[in-house]
């Protein structure tokens, strides 16, 4: 479900499930299944692949986006990090927790000015409450506007941007 439902634009099909979890497409089989019954996914074929994403428009989505968020730690990297660090544009998750892999390092893109000496003391703090590594870039405006072709390679969710406060 965190694949799914951190980053609802994610899809993945069977087999790479299986792969990236390291159990049987049988019991992957099974839980797409049964996700798919209760509408939380939807499936579609893309060429022989059946591709299945998470369900936007189920009533218990808002709900299950918010609960991953949790359990990944997002919402105390939000709460205990990115509002207290100054003058902040936006913040991104990108990588592997962008795509919904709970790989115990997330990385995140900060663009603004901020105090770097705070931020580290902030995600030290934050890192032993959630139990994840947390590994920032901070980048100027300009510095952001270059490297957005790179970053636009890799998967990439918009955790905060200054006018929503």
């Amino acid at each position: 479900m965190v694949r799914f439902f951190f980053n609802p634009e994610t899809k993945a099909y069977l087999r790479e499930l299986a792969k990236d979890f390291n159990i049987s497409s049988n019991a992957v089989r099974e839980e797409l299944n049964q996700l798919k019954k209760t509408n939380l996914l939807t499936k579609e074929k893309n060429g022989r692949l059946v591709v299945y994403r998470a369900n936007k428009n189920h009533p218990l989505f808002p709900e299950l986006k918010s609960m991953v968020g949790k359990v990944i730690g997002i919402d105390r990297v939000i709460d205990d990090i990115i509002r207290r660090l100054g003058n902040l544009e936006c913040a991104y998750l990108i990588g592997d927790y962008a795509e919904g892999k709970d790989t115990g390092i997330i990385d995140l893109v900060f663009v603004g000015d901020i105090n770097h000496y705070q931020l580290n003391d902030l995600s030290r703090k934050t890192e032993r409450y959630i139990k994840r590594k947390i590994r920032p870039l901070v980048v100027n405006r300009e510095e952001y506007e270059g490297l957005l072709p790179e970053i636009n390679k890799r998967p990439k969710v918009m955790i905060w941007e200054a006018n929503q406060s």
